[in-house]
């Protein structure tokens, strides 16, 4: 299947020069899917010169000419929603639906910066000499590296794509090898819209070597990556010693609030949907449920009912709601923090073990753990599966306080029908995104990112495009 794809460099698809290759496993049937060519550092530095000769040209390109190539590549990737969606399930486990869903909010994002792109506002202020002008430019910043995670890397790709190709900059992607097939495929459409050779690039392989190669080079002057805070520190650490700009979402631990002024049925359906889109590996996943205490058994015997009617199986089978965890480190980790919160007390409710009936892929079953405290190691080491600690609270300000008791600040949600509380508790809450009443979070024309350990900058919204632009003052005299 990856054949027709390889290394992409200089606008075309080749095969790394040492013809080395790894596997690609379905998460579902653990078979290998196919294998995809590995870069080594020839491919590297080829992708870097690449790049370097494609900025010369697209940052030169009239912004409405960039604006119409990134809204053909939006329309494209909706008339080939399907194929990028097989890919997403093949590749990453999640229920065809949702990956269609992704792929039509990868779109979004393009269609979103085709507009920004049109909206690169200078300054011009008044000087305070009667013979000079005060000018402020913005310009592209150069050669970005996208660093591109699993869980999501049609959304995450085209975030970091797409924005950079809105300021003007070229872009060398390096999509993870668990999921290398959905990216090249949104790679190729850039390429079928009129996307100039070397403005957009791909580097398929080992991730630290590349991402190592790539930030040694004077030629890349952003870092933009999504991952764990583990990886973010250090990929922090290397920038530091090229002063490179760094945009950085990293781990979250999102708080879902539900207090007792709300209809229960409504926020299970949410909760439902949030958790379990694609089975937890969700950066804004809720991870730790905080019920007011009178109305905690209400909320659990709804969500249960609802866990219990989910379809575990394949992604490509119809019906499904729940597919594999993606590979088989998510699961041994995930069984290994199971048997750490049962053993530091918690009771489990529902699941704690993999489903009957699959003798292949990497499935586990919904899990909703009761008797949580708020120092168990669930409570502050991120799940990324489909694990749900039930806790509760008495008073407003006590969930408030407890929820921001966490090293990372990514997404809070908020249940309450109290016009204050909604108020003041998305103005507490300690995090860069707040969802009050709704499960919806992240959206192309919102700024997503988080706070503390989560990184820094923001995707997405009218700002993040500022993240891809320097910033350029010029004090201009009249005459002399």
């Amino acid at each position: 299947m990856y054949e027709k794809f390889g290394q992409f460099i200089d606008g075309k698809w080749q095969q790394a020069e040492k013809k080395e290759t790894y596997d690609v496993i379905n998460p579902a049937t653990e078979e290998v899917i196919g294998k995809a060519s590995k870069a080594s550092s020839i491919e590297v530095q080829k992708a870097l010169k690449s790049a370097e000769k494609g900025l010369e040209v697209w940052k030169n390109t009239a912004p409405w000419q960039r604006a119409y190539v990134l809204r053909k590549i939006a329309d494209m990737m909706r008339e080939k929603k399907d194929i990028i969606a097989k890919w997403l399930t093949l590749e990453v486990g999640k229920p065809l639906a949702e990956a269609v869903g992704e792929v039509g909010g990868g779109a979004d994002i393009f269609e979103w910066n085709a507009e920004e792109t049109k909206r690169i506002y200078g300054q011009t202020q008044q000087s305070r000499f009667p013979d000079t002008r005060v000018h402020v430019y913005y310009q592209p910043v150069g050669v970005v590296a996208a660093l591109v995670p699993w869980n999501f890397p049609i959304v995450l790709a085209s975030r970091k794509i797409s924005t950079a190709l809105a300021a003007g900059c070229s872009v060398i992607c390096k999509p993870d090898v668990i999921t290398p097939g959905a990216v090249m495929e949104l790679v190729n459409i850039c390429k079928e819209a009129g996307v100039p050779d070397g403005v957009v690039s791909l580097l398929s392989g080992d991730p630290a070597e590349i991402s190592n190669e790539l930030m040694e080079s004077d030629i890349i002057k952003k870092v933009s990556v999504t991952g764990s805070t583990r990886v973010g520190k250090i990929i922090l650490k290397k920038a530091a010693d090229k002063v490179q700009r760094v945009t950085m979402e990293l781990s979250g631990h999102s708080p879902f609030i539900v207090c007792e002024d709300v209809d229960m049925n409504k926020v299970a359906d949410i909760a439902i949907t949030g958790k379990f889109r694609n089975n937890g590996q969700v950066c804004i996943s809720p991870n730790r449920f905080y019920i007011q205490e009178n109305r905690k058994e209400e909320f659990v015997d709804a969500f249960i009912e609802r866990a219990k009617k989910l379809k575990i199986g394949n992604g490509m089978d119809k019906g499904v709601d729940l597919g594999p965890l993606t590979t088989a480190k998510r699961l041994e980790e995930i069984e290994k923090l199971v048997e750490t919160t049962k053993k530091e007390g918690a009771k489990v409710l529902m699941g704690g073990q993999r489903p009957s009936g699959f003798n292949k892929g990497y499935y586990y079953e919904p899990t909703v753990f009761d008797d949580v405290k708020d120092n168990f190691t669930i409570m502050k080491e991120e799940p990324f599966g489909p694990l749900v600690p039930i806790l509760t609270f008495k008073t407003f300000d006590e969930v408030i306080e407890r929820a921001n008791d966490n090293d990372l600040g990514l997404c809070s949600y908020l249940y309450t029908n109290s016009m204050d509380k909604a108020h003041i508790g998305s103005e507490k809450l300690e995090s860069g995104c707040v969802a009050v009443n709704t499960g919806v979070v992240a959206i192309a024309e919102a700024p997503f990112g988080g706070i503390k350990q989560t990184g820094y900058g923001r995707e997405g919204g009218s700002g993040a495009i500022k993240d891809y632009l320097n910033v350029k003052y010029t004090h201009m005299g009249l005459k002399i």
